[in-house]
Formats: C-alpha cells, structure tokens, sequence
C-alpha cells in the first residue's frame, strides 16, 4: 500500500512539472517585413480575341479528348469532345454572348473504332539435335 501512494506522489510531481515547463511564457516572433505594393495593370482590352483548340489521342492509356473556342469581343464559340466512361463520344458544342448567354448542345454518339494492324505471328525455329 504504502508503495502505491509513493508512485501516486511521485507521478503528481513529474505532472505538475511537465504542465510547469508547458506554460512557459511565449516568445515574441519579429514581425515579418512587409512588401511594397505593386500596382495592377488597369489596361483592359476593349474587344478581346484569341483563338485555342487541342487534341488528345493516347493510344496507350485510351485517352481520347479534344477542344476547340474561338473568342471575339463578348462572343464565345467552341466546343469539346470526350469519351465517357461508358465508352460513348460526348461532344458539347457551345456558344456564349451578352443577349442569349449560355448555350450548349450536347451530342452523344459511338466511337470510331480504331484501325488495329495485323502483328505478324513469329514461326516456332526447330531445335537443333547434337
């Protein structure tokens, strides 16, 4: 018994030590110095334009996707291809303006099976008797 209150104080005393040591004061970090300001271009393009399209076919993973868009002032036209999961073609052909905002128009269809080449089947060599 007298064993169990001496490891009762002495586990008291390693506590109430550990929680003295974790509520040390906090050290003050110096304050980070603070960038200048850099001003913002405000030129905004009255009539912006571009023009992108990409196309993805990766015979090895079996990804297959496309688009195109085409941007001339505040009209957007484009449009893009994917095969689903399902394996179906997904084809969205969309436009985007102030008047009519945006449309899209979604196609779905089969996908064009690839042409496989033959491999030619390698002829079995006789084996040789010594």
């Amino acid at each position: 018994m007298a064993f169990l209150k001496i490891t009762i104080v002495w586990l008291s005393l390693v506590a109430f030590t550990e929680c003295a040591l974790l509520r040390a004061a906090p050290v003050a970090l110096p304050a980070a110095p603070v960038a200048a300001a850099v001003p913002l271009a405000t030129e905004i393009d009255p009539h912006p334009q571009y023009a992108f399209a990409y196309n993805v076919q990766d015979a090895l993973t079996g990804d297959s996707k496309s688009q195109q868009e085409i941007r001339d002032g505040d009209i957007v036209k484009g449009s893009y291809s994917v095969v689903d999961a399902d394996g179906s073609l997904r084809t969205v052909f969309y436009t985007a303006d102030p008047i009519n905002g945006f449309n899209a128009v979604v196609q779905r269809g089969s996908v064009p099976a690839p042409i496989v080449k033959p491999v030619p089947v390698p002829l079995p060599v006789p084996a040789r008797l010594f």
